[in-house]
């Protein structure tokens, strides 16, 4: 009994101290913002088509539509043309500022706003990722994904360094972008543009709301006892969204496997050829026909996707059986990317994946990609000055998942 006591209150604080997973969430940060930012950029040219006022579902349509199923798009606040432009602009800009990081909790808000009115705006405009990033935009802002790997993470350490040294810091863009966004967020919730499901008002209210009490309680409360409940709390919510991820990523795998099972062609193990030989998904023929010319290689890969997708729930708690079905799937999904021509379904697959990759792989990546940078800026001629990077070293947290160091104002 003993020995149970003191594993839950292990596990109770390791749940509330910190926010886990801290690459790995920066990681599908990265991932999710990086395909929504190519995709609206590659589909500039056609944005009118696929989202705005030219498109074969028109504006009327998807306006009947909304007021059934009561979804948000702040496209069908106004059918003006300049209004689209503007915000489909502010979507592109938002997916850059969350992958850099800058913001990262009003970014991922945005960035939630801007998928979620793009998408609802013409729901027959997507691959089957549009909706894998349909959920995890609105995950994406309950979790800490700033923590490292971001601007943030940079702002946060250089403040605990001035804070250090005695130097009084403070934050003059957070709540100038509060009050903004506020404002904006008032004046559609007077002028009813947020009826209809509450789910999305209540969410926008919610982290507004939760953002200037942070504020408060940073500025003007003594003591930290408030401060680290703010903290706990805030990691509770991480948490939570973090395992929702997990589990929404093991539904989406789970289903596929169990719903191709029951198809004869998956039975018979032919599935895989037909996509090949259809010229929607055959932007390489010569390439398809290549892989389709081995009857024995198509039944391998048509068992072996079904066998992968229905097993890896369960081998979550096998770490080697895991990574190895986990590089399998993303393997997967990088050759349906080339031979099926799905880049943006792929990317979005293997963001969600990226929450169960090892924290060590993640180091030892971000370690190789912060020298190539390195090598990059030295071979552009810009040189580091004597007790430059004594510096930065000594600005370093000891413990860069510490909340203390990584969420400084505005920036949780």
């Amino acid at each position: 009994m003993n020995r149970f006591a003191l594993s839950l209150s292990t596990a109770i604080a390791r749940v509330t101290e910190s926010a886990l997973g801290p690459y790995q969430t920066a990681v599908i940060r990265i991932g999710f913002s990086a395909t929504w930012l190519l995709f609206l950029l590659r589909e500039f040219p056609h944005r009118q088509e696929l989202y705005g006022p030219d498109g074969p579902w028109s504006w009327d349509l998807a306006d009947q539509l909304i007021s059934t199923n009561g979804a948000f798009s702040a496209l069908m606040w106004s059918d003006g043309r300049f209004w689209f432009e503007t915000l489909y602009v502010l979507a592109a800009l938002a997916s850059l500022l969350l992958l850099l990081g800058w913001r990262t909790r009003t970014m991922s808000v945005l960035f939630m706003v801007g998928v979620l009115s793009l998408q609802n705006r013409s729901i027959f405009m997507g691959d089957g990722g549009d909706n894998v990033l349909h959920l995890m935009c609105i995950y994406l802002v309950f979790t800490r994904c700033g923590q490292v790997w971001s601007l943030d993470e940079r702002r946060a350490r250089r403040t605990s360094a001035a804070r250090a040294r005695g130097e009084h810091v403070r934050d003059r863009v957070g709540p100038a972008l509060w009050t903004v966004l506020g404002l904006v967020l008032v004046t559609v919730t007077v002028l009813g543009r947020l009826d209809g499901d509450l789910v999305v008002p209540v969410l926008l209210w919610g982290v507004w709301l939760a953002q200037a009490l942070w504020w408060a309680v940073g500025r003007f409360v003594r003591g930290a006892e408030p401060r680290i409940l703010l903290d706990v709390v805030a990691n509770i919510v991480h948490n939570g969204a973090l395992l929702v991820i997990m589990a929404e990523a093991c539904l989406i795998y789970a289903t596929a496997g169990w719903y191709k099972i029951q198809g004869s062609r998956w039975q018979d193990g032919t599935a895989v050829y037909y996509p090949l030989h259809l010229d929607y998904f055959s932007p390489w023929p010569a390439l398809a026909d290549l892989l389709s010319a081995s009857s024995v290689m198509v039944l391998l890969v048509t068992y072996g996707t079904v066998a992968v997708q229905v097993a890896f729930p369960f081998t979550l708690f096998n770490r080697r059986v895991k990574n190895v079905l986990l590089a399998a799937m993303i393997t997967e999904h990088a050759v349906i990317a080339v031979v099926l021509g799905l880049p943006f379904f792929s990317l979005a697959m293997i963001a969600a994946d990226a929450v169960f990759l090892p924290t060590s792989f993640l180091c030892r990546l971000g370690d190789r990609a912060a020298r190539a940078r390195d090598r990059l800026v030295a071979g552009r001629g810009r040189t580091t000055l004597p007790g430059q990077r004594a510096r930065r070293t000594s600005e370093s947290p000891g413990d860069p998942e510490n909340p203390e160091h990584t969420h400084v104002g505005f920036t949780a």
